[in-house]
């Protein structure tokens, strides 16, 4: 593949967001939704388009289960998955909720085993049939996925044991789910590549990826690229510790494949919005380097750059801002500008200069800026000053 020549497609009719903002979000150091925030995220969520949002199990309170009933009563179009341990007390306590569906996990790791349900890969499997067959037998009407958590520090000869067992029961989806944030995009592709080989071609694969170690997004991708089906996001991607895959980064890492796939699938205007809204609920600022949606994720300043950006933006812009409902800023006061970008800003002022002008101009504003940048008022101004001097 040449640098110009275009990546290769990965349709968004190929995947599902399982946004987990209402379940992994709660799990974030500020994140402490009340009902009113919960049906808030819910119905932006839903006007985005996500397919599915996870909540919190209701074994937590029981004002979590009446907040689980409120917002699968809500008539959305996106559906309500409800994520809880394979138990039966916790399985028979979410079927009641009016949810669509239930996200069963247990852990698979001998970190996990040893230290949180002391149970073998042989006793996961039996436990599993016992709850996945309750389900099946007096709820057949929700899906259901199975979820080894710590997926990516277990023995792979024990997952594929317990993915095996659970697809042959009927599960809807298998959850890969890198708890703590270890993977790397390789091992990611590569075990998706081989959970597929194991389970029933019209079973899923979700990817649930932490982002420790900075690869959430990419391991995301690398899901998708070896054949998952759902990938879980979070808005802003806040959750335990460092959080998951977000939303806006994912989307980001996706538009490129296949854009006019995304713009029919999702309200991508929306996406400053809801970051907005989460960033107000746990009383922290957008990340000012944000995917798509911080402060200065489109800010041009280099005189290079601004002499191409002018021209054609889509020669430092691999994303339109505009798709996503945010503008770009020229930056055009700085000690790196460049003549192109004040002969540019000039001319939007109906002000032309002769080259050597321009060239004095240019020089007279890169000095003025080593003493901080000229905003644009101050820009406007030198520049009319200059040609009435």
């Amino acid at each position: 593949m040449t640098p110009d020549s275009p990546l290769p497609p990965i349709p968004a009719r190929s995947w599902a967001i399982i946004d987990s903002t209402l379940r992994e979000g709660e799990q974030f150091a500020r994140g402490n939704f009340k009902r009113g925030d919960k049906i808030e995220i819910a119905r932006a969520l839903n006007a985005f388009g996500a397919e599915f949002l996870e909540v919190t199990t209701p074994m937590v309170s029981a004002q979590t289960a009446q907040d689980i009933r409120t917002l699968a009563g809500l008539g959305l179009k996106a559906k309500i998955l409800t994520h809880v341990r394979c138990h039966m007390d916790d399985v028979q306590r979410a079927v009641d909720l009016g949810v669509d569906g239930l996200d069963l996990l247990f852990g698979t790791s001998s970190f996990l085993r040893e230290f949180s349900h002391g149970k073998s890969i042989g006793q996961i499997i039996d436990t599993a049939s016992e709850v996945i067959g309750w389900i099946k037998q007096h709820h057949p009407e929700l899906q259901i996925r199975f979820s080894a958590e710590d997926t990516f520090r277990s023995q792979e000869a024990d997952l594929m044991a317990v993915y095996r067992a659970v697809s042959a029961l009927g599960v809807h989806r298998v959850g890969l789910a890198d708890t703590v944030g270890v993977a790397t995009p390789r091992q990611v592709y590569t075990l998706v590549r081989e959970v597929r080989k194991v389970i029933h071609e019209d079973c899923g694969i979700e990817f649930h990826g932490h982002n420790d170690t900075g690869c959430a997004v990419s391991n995301a991708y690398e899901a998708v690229e070896a054949g998952a089906t759902h990938i879980d996001t979070t808005i802003l991607g806040i959750g335990e510790r460092n959080g998951i895959t977000p939303l806006g980064g994912f989307l980001a890492r996706m538009f490129t494949f296949d854009p006019q796939g995304l713009i029919d699938k999702y309200d991508l205007e929306l996406l400053p919005e809801l970051d907005r809204m989460i960033a107000r609920m746990v009383d922290l600022p957008v990340p000012w380097n944000n995917y798509l949606t911080g402060e200065f994720a489109y800010n041009h300043k280099a005189g290079m750059h601004l002499k191409a950006i002018y021209l054609n933006p889509g020669a430092y812009e691999a994303i339109p801002p505009g798709v996503f409902g945010v503008g770009r800023r020229i930056q055009a006061g700085s000690k790196v500008t460049g003549k192109h970008a004040i002969a540019y800003r000039a001319r939007e002022l109906g002000l032309h200069y002769g080259d050597e002008a321009l060239r004095q101009v240019t020089d007279y504003i890169k000095a003025l800026a080593e003493h901080g940048e000229l905003d644009d008022a101050h820009l406007e101004q030198v520049l009319r000053e200059w040609v009435s001097a």
